[in-house]
């Protein structure tokens, strides 16, 4: 199974998405062990005095394919979830300095708590799909996914040509712009997509 993330995927202005979507998108790849499933509470990582948030739209692939054409690639598509894509950004900083890649930064124990994931056909559009996040009973980040620059089926379409996408696989599809922020041990992180709350975990 691959954990697949989109970066700078979303804008606070819509008239900026022609202007920003250049055919280039920003993948990473995160390992399977950062991912957390069932609401279960993760231990704050040791790893880090600067742990950061951002909430995100997962897609799983409900089938194999490569090379998938935009116009077929949200049948691709089984189940639509909810997660937390968590970032050392202290250890980021310091692989930036390097010129080094995210992986430890992203790919972490812990790193990648996913929940909630409904049936794709629970969606009439995906291109409008509201999503947000509260963290100890304060909410810090909306979303919608008008506001993504590449789609879920662009998303789906570029990736293919590069890595055979196959049944399980997740790809975090990127956080709303504004509202990204640092945990802390205790907070209490609850996601929603469309007003049902979906993920449910504390730090610990």
């Amino acid at each position: 199974m691959k954990i697949i993330g989109i970066g700078k995927n979303y804008v606070n202005d819509k008239n900026d998405i022609a202007a920003l979507k250049t055919g280039h998108q920003l993948i990473f790849l995160k390992a399977e062990s950062t991912l957390v499933t069932g609401n279960k509470n993760i231990v704050f990582p040791s790893i880090t005095e600067q742990l950061l948030f951002e909430v995100e739209l997962v897609a799983k692939i409900g089938k194999t394919g490569k090379d998938i054409a935009e116009v077929d690639a949200a049948s691709y598509i089984s189940a639509i979830g909810i997660g937390i894509d968590f970032t050392a950004k202290d250890i980021l900083n310091a692989s930036r300095d390097n010129k080094g890649p995210w992986a430890l930064a992203k790919g972490f124990d812990g790193a990648s708590p996913v929940n909630g994931f409904k049936s794709i056909s629970d969606f009439t559009d995906l291109n409008n799909i509201n999503f947000s996040l509260k963290v100890n009973g304060e909410e810090k980040q909306v979303g919608n996914t008008t506001d993504m620059i590449y789609n879920f089926a662009e998303i789906i379409a570029y990736v293919s040509k590069y890595m055979t996408l196959e049944p399980g696989d997740l790809i975090f599809t990127g956080t709303p712009a504004s509202g990204a922020g640092a945990n802390i041990k205790g907070d209490h992180l609850q996601a929603s997509i469309e007003g049902e709350l979906l993920l449910d975990f504390k730090l610990i």
